[in-house]
């Protein structure tokens, strides 16, 4: 451990300190809001998107942006799946 402070150019009390501080009130809250943000998606087969998602959040009394949801959306690798038109194929005669 002390080899890889040196590396890194830190002390060893401030890793320990950094390893040991609590998960910040904004964290706890990015965390909450992706489970929320599962639910929704799961729920709607995953088919809504970041903006949909958002104003579900809304009318819960969730305050959030859109930018913030599609930015959680995106580091939690949650897609919403495109539904694809039927194709019509005309009969040639």
């Amino acid at each position: 451990m002390a080899k890889m402070c040196e590396v890194l150019g830190v002390s060893r009390s401030g890793y320990y300190a950094w390893v040991k501080r609590p998960e910040s009130q904004q964290k706890k809250r990015q965390e909450a809001l992706k489970k929320q943000i599962k639910k929704i998606h799961i729920e709607s087969r995953e088919t809504y998107g970041s903006p949909k998602i958002t104003k579900i959040l809304q009318k819960e009394g969730v305050k959030v942006s859109q930018k913030t949801v599609a930015r959680i959306m995106k580091d939690g690798d949650i897609r919403s799946k495109t539904k694809k038109k039927p194709v019509v194929l005309d009969k040639i005669e």
